[in-house]
């Protein structure tokens, strides 16, 4: 199966989870617990939430994180700031990375926008360099978009 098909099939299972709820925390638990399930080589799968300027640790899988990021640091803090998705082959050669888990080495980061309002962002680590890639980025950003379709309702 390729990287692409797996998204698919997740995509799938997310909208069947997500079916007709429209609740923020509920769904970013099952979607957390989906993705750390199916995903192989991921150490930390979940997300962080949007306020008082800053990222609040939300619904995740794995091992304790850091609870509070500020907007613009690290990979989480660049992607919420910029409103852009991130994708880091090797977290240590990332300006102001923050080392919430020293056993992560790569990362997806997703901005999460409804309404032009950002939300959090969902982050997934990996233990490997280069555990991700441009699929992987893609399928991430295709869960999103399904979440952001169920907060809109």
């Amino acid at each position: 199966m390729s990287t692409l098909q797996l998204y698919q099939r997740l995509a799938q299972q997310a909208d069947a989870l997500m079916a007709e709820e429209t609740h923020l925390i509920a769904n970013l638990a099952n979607l957390s617990a989906l993705l750390f399930m199916e995903l192989e080589d991921v150490n930390w799968a979940g997300f962080y939430l949007y306020e008082n300027n800053q990222l609040v640790l939300g619904p995740f899988q794995g091992l304790p994180a850091c609870i509070r990021i500020p907007l613009g640091r690290g990979v989480c803090g660049t992607a919420a700031s910029t409103l852009q998705s991130q994708l880091v082959t090797n977290v240590h050669d990332f300006p102001g990375h923050i080392a919430c888990y020293a056993a992560s080495n790569s990362e997806i980061v997703v901005p999460i926008v409804v309404n032009d309002k950002l939300i959090g962002v969902l982050d997934i680590d990996s233990p490997s360099i280069g555990r991700f890639n441009q699929d992987d980025l893609t399928g991430k950003e295709l869960l999103v978009s399904q979440l952001v379709k169920r907060l809109r309702t």
